[in-house]
């Protein structure tokens, strides 16, 4: 999935994207960790994981982002 850096904080490594519908998501260290990556500017897209939200009582939940990484064409 593609998205777009919206976010990013260099401290805790974590931050948020944006989905092409404009939905912003959030990320973790873990995420940011997974895809390599030592720096990330607002605005460059990026490719993304996603792992399902958990579905409890028919309610969903925010899906949550489990690896980001800079696009590649």
């Amino acid at each position: 999935m593609q998205a777009t850096a919206y976010t990013y904080d260099a401290g805790t490594r974590s931050g948020s994207v944006l989905l092409d519908d404009g939905t912003p998501v959030p990320f973790d260290a873990s995420a940011f960790d997974a895809g390599g990556l030592r720096l990330l500017r607002p605005g460059q897209r990026v490719r993304i994981e996603v792992e399902a939200p958990e579905v409890a009582d028919g309610a969903g939940g925010t899906p949550r982002i489990t690896l980001v990484t800079l696009q590649t064409f």
